[in-house]
């Protein structure tokens, strides 16, 4: 398994970390130098790409060497993946040596083993670079090696640069690789990067936006203790965020609502465990400032494209608000472009290096909010109480649906986010029919709720845009009127998803 992180420079930095004062202090030895030319085999339709794999051929001096990289996950700029290399006599991939040293009835083996596959490859793209690299010592049995990269990934005519450092874990934990990024950091603007040059060759092929990516289904295996759990849960919650960072980096609407989505369920992950597992508060303030960085796109995008339309399809005047909503279509694309930036800041990089130096090291046990014995108790048990808990406190705070203040029914929408959250966290532990009709039900309401939520917060966007255009201040005074009497209404649509939910039984384990 190949474990690396993959940090991006700009080449007018490049000079400031080669003089690094941690290179001197962490080297093994003097830097060595070498020229790498790959090239990257697929079939014209891309076979190998579209089973998660990639195949290359790289000339080291007279040597021929080729590599298939299959699988693996990314977390926090960590890429892990399965990786396997040998000798070849020349510029072409063997694909026989190759199954033999994956081995037989393996997923990667049978990739390989398609019929007729190896008459079908062609080159695709190829990389060239300068690579220079340090072996690090970073401490009792941590040797990393550190990479720089310098060159170009080309395709055809079409190239596009390579400036990145690789910090490849050869012997130890990850833990320290993610605290060295952190000090390089401090004097050297780097990126974390989750996009691997295969990646990037790839995208070179065939252009395209990137499409938001939900949340996977987690699959938490019986047996596990609460830390195991824990750092399940919260890796299935990075891999959310981290998945939509292009999209959003495009200013694309939904990619920005499913990284929201993403922080919104890794912060509710770090409060379910929160007795047991204390996150640093340096952290949770660094995922505060991201979550203020994604909300007002998120909240002007459905003011305008759903809460605003839904009011001009029963309005018998739609010119009176057609000024009103390019308004808040150029406030929403301004707030877009915010959260694109905030994601592409040296900030946003600086806050996954955190995360993964104190998930990596778990950290957490140098401050342990409980004992070592409540560390590793079962999370079958853990998983009971805490939707026992919130299914409960749900219940209670549910009375004041219908008749609550706003405050009131806030509490409610937040008790019905966390009830979910930890419902889908846990849902593989509790019969699939019960959980699912669970879940289904509870997200029906939590929509319910949420559409009233998003009618009472649009009185605050309504009074920004009326105040710094008054020439439509009426077209909002009508919205703020519409949504009025809608939201006095309201107590009439959530009584029977209420009554649907409220009559459940909380799920119990298999």
């Amino acid at each position: 398994m190949e474990v690396e992180l993959k940090l991006l420079l700009a080449p007018s930095h490049i000079a400031a970390f080669r003089r690094h004062v941690l290179l001197k202090k962490y080297a093994v030895a003097g830097p060595t130098r070498q020229q790498l030319v790959s090239t990257y085999f697929d079939t014209p339709d891309l076979y190998l790409w579209k089973h998660q794999s990639a195949l290359r051929v790289r000339k080291i001096g007279r040597q021929w060497v080729q590599t298939f990289k299959a699988g693996g996950r990314v977390e926090a700029g960590l890429h892990q993946r399965h990786e396997w290399e040998s000798e070849v006599a020349g510029c072409h991939p063997d694909l026989e040596s190759l199954e033999a040293l994956i081995g037989q009835e393996t997923p990667w083996e049978r990739i390989l083993s398609e019929p007729n596959l190896a008459d079908c490859i062609e080159p695709i793209f190829s990389t060239r670079f300068r690579r220079t690299v340090w072996m690090l010592h970073l401490g009792p049995g941590q040797e990393v090696e550190l990479a720089l990269d310098q060159g170009i990934i080309q395709h055809g005519k079409a190239q596009i640069p390579i400036s990145e450092i690789e910090l490849e874990l050869k012997s130890g934990n990850s833990a320290p690789m993610f605290d060295l990024a952190l000090e390089l950091q401090k004097k050297v603007p780097l990126r974390v990067s989750n996009i691997s040059k295969a990646e990037r060759g790839y995208a070179l092929l065939a252009p395209h936006p990137q499409h938001a990516v939900k949340a996977t289904r987690l699959a938490l295996p019986r047996g596990l203790n609460l830390e195991q759990g824990f750092q399940a849960i919260i890796g299935n919650c990075l891999v959310q965020v981290q998945a939509n960072e292009t999209a959003v980096e495009q200013t694309d609407p939904e990619g920005i609502h499913q990284m929201r989505v993403g922080l919104r369920r890794l912060r509710s992950a770090l409060r379910l465990f929160d007795d047991v597992i204390h996150c640093p508060d340096e952290l949770l303030s660094e995922l505060r400032w991201l979550a203020s960085g994604l909300g007002p796109a998120r909240d002007w995008h459905v003011f305008s494209e759903t809460t605003l339309k839904s009011v001009m399809r029963d309005c018998p005047d739609i010119q009176m608000l057609q000024k009103l909503q390019q308004a808040a279509a150029a406030v929403t694309a301004k707030k877009e472009r915010e959260a694109a930036e905030f994601v592409g800041s040296l900030r946003y990089s600086r806050l996954l290096l955190m995360i993964g130096s104190w998930m990596e090291g778990m950290k957490w046990r140098k401050s342990l909010a409980q004992p070592e014995p409540e560390r590793q108790a079962e999370l079958e048990k853990f998983a009971a109480r805490l939707l026992t808990h919130f299914h409960g406190k749900l219940l209670k705070k549910g009375k004041k649906l219908r008749n609550g203040t706003p405050a009131e029914r806030h509490k409610v929408r937040i008790a019905a986010k966390r009830t979910r959250y930890s419902a889908e966290f846990f849902q593989s532990l509790y019969p699939k029919k019960q959980i699912h009709h669970y879940v289904d039900t509870l997200a029906d309401l939590q929509e319910l709720i949420g559409q009233y939520h998003d009618d009472m917060a649009a009185g605050g966007l309504l009074e920004q845009l009326a105040h710094a255009q008054p020439d439509i201040a009426q077209g909002a005074g009508f919205v703020e009127g519409f949504l009025a009497a809608r939201t006095k209404q309201w107590h009439l649509t959530i009584d029977k998803p209420w009554r649907k939910f409220s009559s459940l039984h909380e799920p119990e384990l298999n």
